[in-house]
């Protein structure tokens, strides 16, 4: 999507833990058809937003939950590694409406309130999303060793028993979670019968064979009693039938343009009609002919969309990331700056733009600017690998190798990579001034992976 998918390329089934500099701009097909990580601030700001009034009355931390996409056909959510809710864009695309994907999120954050939490957060501290998926499908050892054939024989022999293990919630824990789920949107004042809706698309999966089922069936146990348990409360809600905020509507149907055309662009024509003009429509037209390298069209759809909402900062970020990818750089750093000045506390734009900085491979005040915008951006992102890995780059141009070592350090240890992170931070450490920040930042790295390192035994 528009913002940087992450670098890391799923080997076969998840997760790349690659080595690779920058990241295509949007998901590739992983090998095998395991998942990606996708990062996009459109669609995750949208998310939060949807979600804020519930945050407020389940109380949990808005500043702590994160909503990660993950790239799958296959329809299915879950909590994992602390307040971490993973959503399958296979999911997102089975809803027809907001308030059924607000439904879903509500009830993982029913689990989360519930403490029915796959992994918990110390387990995966200072890990990578990609490190917290990967463990859940049971190729965490496999991705970190760089070993992409393992990782594709587990996903392809059905890593079942690894996601039974860390996914699969008991009956008792998923109605728990939906009448949590009822009582926030009772709480927000928010119609909750689109809960209710999607348990209905997928209750005929029960009758299916489990080899059939999606993912998310085969985790949330899902019974007759349930489904009625739901609806006869949605029926009884004060806020039944209260229309969700129009923009909702509108940001769904860009969310899900922008997915196919992303993902499936080749879907795109039969998804939306030639006669269909809205700004969806002609969102995924623009997205699909730059995924099909159709340049002229796809610079002439941006433009399009951006005389009709100049101040949009993600038509802006698409016409960056578009630019940037066809080798015009000079003229795409132009446009991830207006996304920055337009949405200034969006870190994965500062990421994009920083990539683009770097890009230039211009002299030290430019590889500075993009170390500024990633050392911002790393305050919110904690998580992410990317930022390490831009960051190791600029410093390593810049001739200070020693914290060039460091960052790959963190990237390391974020991905479970112990034995290179452990030689990366000492390696750092024999470089860095004693007693300086950055020395006592890779002594303390070096106590983390210890730590880790016992775990691990």
């Amino acid at each position: 999507m528009a913002d940087i998918k992450q670098s890391m390329k799923i080997f076969c089934a998840g997760l790349v833990m690659a080595a690779l500099l920058f990241a295509p701009a949007l998901p590739a097909r992983a090998q095998g058809g395991g998942p990606n990580i996708i990062r996009d601030t459109e669609i995750e700001n949208t998310l939060k937003t949807w979600v804020e009034p519930l945050l407020e009355a389940s109380q949990i931390d808005r500043n702590g939950l994160k909503i990660i996409l993950v790239e799958s056909p296959q329809v299915n959510a879950f909590v994992a590694g602390g307040a971490n809710i993973f959503l399958y864009t296979g999911l997102i695309e089975k809803t027809d409406a907001p308030g059924e994907l607000i439904g879903v999120l509500g009830h993982e954050m029913g689990h989360i309130t519930g403490g029915h939490l796959v992994i918990t957060r110390d387990a995966m501290e200072r890990a990578s999303y990609e490190s917290i998926l990967g463990t859940v499908l049971g190729i965490g050892t496999a991705i970190a060793t760089g070993n992409g054939a393992a990782a594709s024989a587990i996903i392809a022999g059905g890593n079942s028993v690894a996601q039974r293990k860390f996914l699969a919630h008991s009956r008792v824990n998923e109605s728990s979670a939906d009448q949590a789920a009822l009582s926030f949107f009772e709480k927000a004042a928010l119609d909750p019968q689109g809960l209710a809706s999607f348990m209905y698309k997928i209750e005929s999966e029960e009758l299916l064979p489990a080899s059939n089922q999606s993912e998310y069936v085969r985790t949330h146990p899902l019974t007759r009693d349930r489904i009625e348990a739901i609806e006869a409360r949605a029926k009884n809600s004060p806020y039944k039938d209260k229309p969700l905020p129009p923009e909702w509507i509108e940001q769904h149907a860009r969310m899900k343009a922008k997915l196919v055309g992303f993902i499936n662009p080749g879907r795109v024509p039969w998804v939306y009609d030639d006669r269909d003009h809205s700004v969806a429509a002609r969102y995924a037209r623009t997205i699909a002919a730059y995924r099909t390298n159709d340049i002229d069209k796809a610079l002439a759809g941006i433009d399009d969309l951006l005389q009709e909402e100049p101040q949009n900062p993600y038509f802006h970020e698409l016409k960056g990331q578009m630019l940037v990818d066809f080798s015009r750089i000079d003229e795409g750093v132009s446009s991830y700056r207006e996304a920055v000045k337009l949405l200034p506390d969006a870190p994965l734009l500062r990421m994009a733009l920083a990539h683009a900085l770097i890009e230039t491979g211009r002299d030290g005040a430019v590889l500075e600017e993009a170390l500024k915008h990633l050392r911002r951006a790393l305050k919110d992102e904690p998580r992410s690998a990317r930022i390490y890995r831009l960051m190791a780059t600029a410093s390593g141009r810049l001739g200070e190798e020693s914290l060039a070592k460091l960052y790959l350090a963190e990237e390391a240890t974020l991905q479970r990579r112990l034995p290179y992170a452990r030689q990366q931070a000492e390696s750092a450490l024999s470089g860095l001034k004693e007693g300086s920040r950055e020395w006592l930042e890779a002594k303390d790295l070096l106590a983390h992976i210890e730590n880790l390192e016992r775990q691990a035994e």
